[in-house]
């Protein structure tokens, strides 16, 4: 099977976990442990306006690869029946798109470059 056919919404799919289980991993690891606090602070990094945000960050810092970008434009494109709540739909294409990427990268088997972007990300908080 050829990765890059995948459609752009199934990466979505997939990446949404990951970056949710990675990101969970962290709060963890930083001394939250209380439930409440964990879904409080996650928001912070999961909400579709925060993954906006930090994926204009990856672009316009220049750290994303250009097969990277590819994979992002490809998602942020994809037609989605979504109505998305507590955010534009701007934001939550762009959302997707960061989502798509990390789903991308796990089906390729770059766990490194997926703990690249998450350190990233999380380092502008």
């Amino acid at each position: 099977m050829d990765i890059r056919c995948i459609n752009s919404l199934v990466l979505a799919y997939l990446g949404d976990a990951i970056y949710e289980e990675y990101i969970r991993i962290y709060l963890i690891n930083n001394g939250i442990n209380k439930v409440n606090d964990l879904q409080k602070e996650s928001i912070n990094y999961v909400s579709a306006r925060r993954q906006a945000y930090f994926l204009d960050k990856l672009l316009v810092s220049s750290f994303l690869n250009n097969e990277e970008i590819d994979i992002v434009k490809r998602a942020r494109n994809a037609k989605s029946h979504a109505n998305p709540k507590g955010c534009s739909i701007i934001e939550y294409k762009k959302a997707t798109a960061l989502e798509a990427l990390i789903g991308y990268l796990k089906l390729i088997g770059n766990i490194d470059r997926i703990e690249e972007i998450i350190n990233f990300i999380v380092s502008l908080k």
